[in-house]
């Protein structure tokens, strides 16, 4: 099976690179790689799956500066809404398949209970208005597919908030951090290992076929937690594996009205998996072990 993978240095790419190595040949493409692969531009997007002609296309790539988009939403647009539909439209006619990733974002926030993949969407910000808009370009193409939303993504690459988090521990005796939004926060290796195994469940020698399981699924770690009760357990295992120096660090709880963004963050966006382990039997850990897991990997 060959694969084309949009998307090298990102936090999730970069563990799919290795995770999807075990299923066929893996094209990792990027709008910095030879040939470039710019989702941004429409052209080199149709240009490069007609020269690989790909059995899947698996795109990692998207735009996530949230606040930045309130003021991009052009770009933001072009890159998460539109190019999904290209994405779709390519691999249709060249009979590939496509995964691609969205948001809990897509959702209000104003939930007390995890969302289900049909429950009412209602984005609260441009970033999210822009991963629906991707979402339902690729439902109305057709192409075999799966959209995977998944929530509140960190690892040892890119900007996340565990490395922020590391960084202002080494830096400051007191960290304030935001108490009243709930998620599920998920390690981006378990989300490339839980798409690796999709792929291996949906796919016939060179052919990716989800069949009538194809669709919308949810893929986070499972239990929820605020950002300062994340913050927290970074800052307890991270002393716990020596990864911090013994300090005076302090942790603080704030509200988000004592941390204003340009972008209006859902205050309740914990996902729901029961329909992955339903038609997979897949699972993803808790968060909280998900967490320790990730931390350990930071002592190799």
């Amino acid at each position: 099976m060959k694969i084309l993978l949009i998307g090298r240095e990102g936090q999730v790419a970069w563990e799919l690179r290795r995770s999807l190595a075990c299923l066929g040949q893996v094209v990792a493409l990027d709008r910095r790689s030879t040939p470039p692969l710019d989702l941004a531009d429409p052209d080199s997007i149709r240009t490069s799956i007609r020269q690989i002609r790909p059995h899947l296309i698996v795109n990692a790539a998207a735009y996530t500066a949230v606040d930045k988009a309130e003021q991009e939403s052009e770009l933001a647009f072009r890159i998460n809404a539109e190019a999904p539909g290209i994405l779709a439209e390519e691999a249709l006619a060249v009979g590939a398949g496509l995964i691609h990733y969205s948001t809990d974002y897509v959702f209000p926030g104003d939930g007390e209970t995890p969302y289900r993949e049909d429950d009412p969407i209602g984005p609260q910000n441009t970033y999210g208005r822009s991963k629906l808009t991707g979402e339902e370009a690729i439902r109305q193409v057709g192409a075999p597919h799966f959209v995977l939303r998944t929530a509140w993504v960190y690892g040892r690459r890119g900007q996340n908030f565990l490395l922020t988090m590391l960084r202002l521990m080494r830096e400051r005796e007191l960290v304030r951090v935001v108490d009243d939004q709930y998620g599920a926060p998920t390690w981006s290796r378990l989300i490339a290992e839980a798409t690796a195994l999709l792929v291996a469940k949906s796919s016939v020698k060179e052919r990716f076929e989800p069949g009538e399981r194809q669709g919308t699924y949810h893929l986070s770690c499972g239990g929820q937690t605020s950002w300062y009760g994340f913050a927290c357990r970074i800052l307890d295992y991270s002393r716990e594996k020596g990864l911090l120096p013994a300090s005076t660090t302090r942790l603080e709880p704030i509200p988000s009205s004592d941390y204003p963004t340009p972008a209006q963050r859902p205050k309740y966006s914990v996902l729901s998996n029961e329909k992955l382990f339903d038609q997979f039997g897949l699972v993803l850990p808790d968060w909280d072990q998900a967490l320790r897991l990730c931390l350990d990997d930071f002592g190799c």
